[in-house]
This record gives C-alpha cells, sequence and structure tokens, in this order.
C-alpha cells in the first residue's frame, strides 16, 4: 500500500483534512494524527477516551525531523538519541513553538521517539512532514494492543485507517519516558528500555 502513490496520496488528504490512523511500533500498537492538526489530536481524545490533560508525543522516522519541535537538545539527550534511538526511549524535552499546545496539553515541554520498526520508518517516509501525534491505540485504562487484532478490536471502526504490520510486530512492552533538564534525566516510567550508567537521574 505505501509503495502506491495513488494510496499515499489518500493518505495524506486523510491526514490533513483531521484524520486519524493506527499502526505497529516497535513497543505496542499507536494511533496518530498530524501534529498541527487540532481536529485530529481531538479525535484521538474522542477515540480513547483519553484525559486532555495527558499529552500525545511526537514520533518519526528521523531525529532530524522532530528537531524543530524542541527548543534545545541538552548534551545528556543528545547521548541518549545516539544510543537509543530508533528504539524503546521517549524523551521529554522543552517544546518550541511550532508544536501546539493542544499536542501537550498545555505544557511547555513534548515527548519525541524514533521507534525501530520498518513499517513505522516507512509509514512516516511518505507522510508529508514525517511526524506525527501519536498515542497508544487502546481505550484509556484498558490494556495496550500488542497486535493487529487487538488493536483492530478495540479502535479498528474508529479511525480513519488501520494499517496491518506487514511481518513487522512489536514486542508488547511500552517505551520508557524520561526527562532530560541539563544534566538531570528523570526516569517518568519505566519501560523496554533500560538506561544504565548515569551519572545523575532520579525515578518520579
Amino acid at each position: 500500500m505505501l509503495n502506491k502513490k495513488s494510496f499515499v496520496k489518500e493518505l495524506n488528504k486523510t491526514l490533513k483534512s483531521g484524520g486519524v490512523i493506527s499502526f505497529v511500533t516497535d513497543t505496542v500498537w499507536g494511533i496518530g494524527c498530524l501534529p498541527n492538526s487540532q481536529k485530529g489530536a481531538d479525535k484521538i481524545y474522542e477515540i480513547k477516551g483519553r484525559d486532555k490533560s495527558k499529552p500525545l508525543i511526537l514520533m518519526s522516522n528521523s531525529i532530524d525531523y522532530l528537531r524543530p519541535y524542541v527548543k534545545n537538545i541538552p548534551l545528556k539527550a543528545e547521548d541518549l538519541i545516539n544510543n537509543y534511538f530508533p528504539g524503546a526511549l521517549t524523551i521529554i524535552l522543552n517544546k518550541s513553538d511550532k508544536t501546539p499546545d493542544f499536542i501537550t496539553s498545555g505544557k511547555n515541554t513534548v515527548g519525541i521517539r524514533v521507534p525501530d520498526n520498518n513499517f513505522f520508518k516507512k509509514l512516516c517516509s511518505v507522510i508529508d512532514g514525517h511526524v506525527l501525534a501519536t498515542t497508544s491505540a487502546n481505550l484509556s485504562n484498558h490494556p495496550s494492543s500488542k497486535t493487529y487484532e487487538q488493536a483492530k478490536a478495540s479502535i479498528g471502526k474508529l479511525v480513519d485507517i488501520i494499517f496491518k504490520d506487514g511481518g513487522f510486530i512489536c514486542n508488547g512492552l511500552e517505551s520508557t519516558v524520561i526527562s532530560v533538564e541539563n544534566d538531570t534525566i528523570t526516569i517518568l516510567r519505566q519501560g523496554a528500555v533500560k538506561i544504565n550508567n548515569l551519572t545523575k537521574y532520579h525515578q518520579s
């Protein structure tokens, strides 16, 4: 599908009109929209029954496409990016003016991640802008979807497009979430990535 120009054209048209899609990542199944689409973001919150105080995160196939959405990346965060991207690590950083408040729930920070999944990388490579505002593809307070069948049963009828995994399965464990401020790394959620040898960190 992603190799067909006609489908890619329709995919981008759907996203630009506020559409929402569901897809496999390296961790669990995701649901996403374009970062500048408030209609799409509102639809994600509605589909999931998600509290709007919980922000979405930005994902792409390359850190280069995510850099414009953050103010700066501290050296410690650059080290983590070099070591763990692509992979199951979400890094929370100060957002730039390019990142809308409706993505971050009004917070001045945004999470960024580059999943290590070839289908997701291909998907982002054909999406205009190459970035999606995302969260997990499940109803709020329900288990994360770990297969296409689970995602389809949970939110498949509510999204505009749900992609099959194409053989690129996920590991079923959510990403590790950290925030980085100067030299301090705060582990907000321990997930698939175990971060070792930190010179300065604490766990919230």
